[in-house]
This record gives C-alpha cells, sequence and structure tokens, in this order.
C-alpha cells in the first residue's frame, strides 16, 4: 500500500497472521518423539546418517519429505554437508530414533530461501534416524549359542554350510535362507560373500548361532544391490552354522592323505604308452578321492580343479603329460600336490 492511497490522520487497522518469529541469537530446538531403550551409541561427527524426514514451516505448510521420494537421506554429519541446525541436530542421536528439530533461518536457509522455502523462514523437521556408521566401523558379533564341543572353529578354504536371516537394522527383512528351505553354501576367504559376512563366518563351530552386524563399506557399498539392499545400509545377519568341511592348506587344491607312490606316473599311465592324457589323468584323480587316498579342496567344482592340475603338469601345452613334465608339488611331504 502507497503512502499517497492513506488519507491524512487516518487510523489504520491491520489483521496480521503470525506465520513465525525468531532471535538471531536463537539456536536450534530439539524435541524428543521416540527414544529406542536399546540404544548403544549415538551419533557423532563423522558419522554417516540414513534417516527419513518430513519438513514444514512453523504453521505447518509442507515444504518437502523424504517419504515421498521412497528413499532415505544420506550424509555425513558435523561436517557442513547439511544446513547447520540439521548438522547439529543430528548429533547424539539413536538408531530407531524421532525427534523434531526446529531451525531458525541463520541456521537454516538464511535470508533469501530456497525452492519452496520462504526468507527468512523457521523450519520444522520430524527427523525419523533408520541407521548409521563410521566409515572406521568394523563388523560387530555376538555369539547367541555354542554347543558344548565347540573346539572345530572355521578358517580360511573350509566349505561352510549355514542358514541366515538378513535384515536392516530397523528390523526390516531382505532375505532368509530358512524361507527358502536351503542353506547357503560357500568357501570361506574365497570372495563369494562380502567381506563382512566373510570375517563374520571365521572362527565359528557347527551348530553355533550368532549376529553379525556389517557396515556398508564392508557390505554392498554406497550403490547397494537394486531393489534388494538399500545403498548405504548396515546390515543385519543372524547366522547358524550347520556343517563345515575342513579346507585345504592355503595354495593346495588336491592333497595326500598319506605317502605318495614313488611310482605315481606309472599308475596314472595305465597303457604303458609314456604319455597321460586328460581322461587318464582325471580317472586316476577321482579313484584317489573315493578311495581316501587323496582329497579335492571342498565347494569347488571338482573337473575344474582335475583339469587346471592336468594343465600345470602339461608344461609344453600338447595335451599330453610325458614322465619328464610330470612333477610333484614338494612343499610339504603330507601335502604333495600335482
Amino acid at each position: 500500500m502507497a503512502r499517497k492511497d492513506i488519507p491524512g490522520q487516518a487510523s489504520l487497522v491491520f489483521d496480521v497472521a503470525l506465520l513465525d518469529l525468531h532471535n538471531p541469537k536463537d539456536g536450534i530446538s530439539i524435541e524428543n518423539k521416540v527414544v529406542p531403550e536399546n540404544c548403544e551409541r549415538r551419533s557423532q561427527s563423522g558419522d554417516f546418517l540414513r534417516y527419513h524426514y518430513n519438513g514444514t514451516l512453523l504453521d505447518g505448510t509442507f515444504f518437502d519429505s523424504s517419504y515421498s521420494r521412497n528413499r532415505t537421506f544420506d550424509t555425513y554429519i558435523g561436517q557442513g554437508y547439511v544446513i547447520p541446525g540439521i548438522d547439529e541436530g543430528l548429533l547424539g542421536v539413536c538408531i530407531g530414533e524421532k525427534r523434531r528439530i526446529v531451525v531458525p533461518p541463520h541456521l537454516g536457509y538464511g535470508e533469501e530461501g530456497r525452492g519452496n522455502i520462504p526468507g527468512s523462514a523457521v523450519l520444522v523437521f520430524d527427523i525419523h534416524v533408520i541407521d548409521f556408521h563410521n566409515p572406521s566401523d568394523s563388523i560387530s558379533i555376538t555369539s547367541h549359542y555354542k554347543p558344548p564341543d565347540c573346539s572345530v572353529l572355521s578358517k580360511k578354504g573350509d566349505y561352510l554350510k549355514y542358514h541366515y536371516n538378513a535384515s536392516l537394522l530397523d528390523g526390516t527383512l531382505l532375505d532368509s535362507t530358512w524361507n527358502l528351505g536351503k542353506t547357503y553354501n560357500i568357501v570361506l576367504g574365497s570372495g563369494q560373500v562380502v567381506l563382512g559376512m566373510d570375517m563374520g563366518l571365521r572362527e565359528m563351530c557347527v551348530g553355533e548361532k550368532r549376529t553379525v552386524i556389517i557396515p556398508p563399506h564392508l557390505g554392498y557399498g554406497e550403490a547397494g544391490v537394486d531393489g534388494e539392499v538399500p545403498g548405504s545400509a548396515v546390515l543385519v545377519f543372524d547366522i547358524e552354522l550347520l556343517e563345515l568341511v575342513a579346507g585345504l592348506p592355503e595354495g593346495y587344491m588336491f592333497v595326500w592323505n598319506g605317502e605318495v607312490s614313488a611310482n605315481l606316473f606309472e599308475e596314472i599311465d595305465k597303457d604303458g604308452d609314456g604319455e597321460v592324457l586328460l581322461e587318464e589323468f582325471s580317472e586316476y584323480i577321482h579313484a584317489q578321492v573315493a578311495s581316501g587316498k587323496g582329497k579335492l579342496a571342498p565347494g569347488f567344482d571338482a573337473e575344474m580343479i582335475v583339469k587346471n592340475m592336468f594343465t600345470n603338469q602339461d608344461r609344453n601345452g600338447d595335451g599330453k603329460v610325458t614322465a619328464e613334465e610330470f612333477k610333484l608339488k614338494d612343499q610339504e611331504t603330507k601335502h604333495d600336490e600335482l
């Protein structure tokens, strides 16, 4: 309204709706809505949080929501990646906590605002913390049950059969071998599972039950698994080890269970023509395994192992092995490998 439109000596009446107010000295205001009883650690500067939020003005006007995008907002906290009020307001939270953070404009988007946020607006964020981790975190292992005889522990190279439930920290179930009705089978230390799971299955005995919590940098990382595992998610695996087949010494795919025959080449070369073909070689190795005289590394394709063993002996690559080519991997007396 211009002054020229106002008559002299006029009394003026203003109808005012107060939208919000703040003082430049104000800090953020925090109201805890839900705080989990079990809070082992609270967030601190340098942690990486995944959280949902609704953002409104003080009068309730909506301006943004992570729920509407159907994905969490993920960020480091305490390091300036978000507005100062949220950076501060996300410190000291528990996983699963819900809190309301009221942010004055000088700790939000200032006098200019942004997008559909007016300038100098006080902002209200209703936050739900899904999970957080620190890039320095390792896995966490909690053993719930160990059988009375727990002397044989899993190690690199062992073939394991186990059941698991995989979930997020908020309890969302991702996958379950129990539901599928079959175990998950791997060779430990062979890269068949994410690093955190490989670490979590070490030094475990048959019958043991444990929970393994895996941060994303030891799980599926920032990308996650499309349609299955959210990016940057902390994972919870409830595991029961059902079977363990001892692996071979590191570097071996076949070993002898006892002394090696002094006439090994002659035994393999049944037709005595001085040359061993793959078929002869394979038949001999499988016969030794069947009789218990030899052992192949468990959990791998037996035919592929035997073929690789043959290729290692076929030094000139002509498809046959002669007595001159044939040698044992002589490292340990009882663990020679062809």
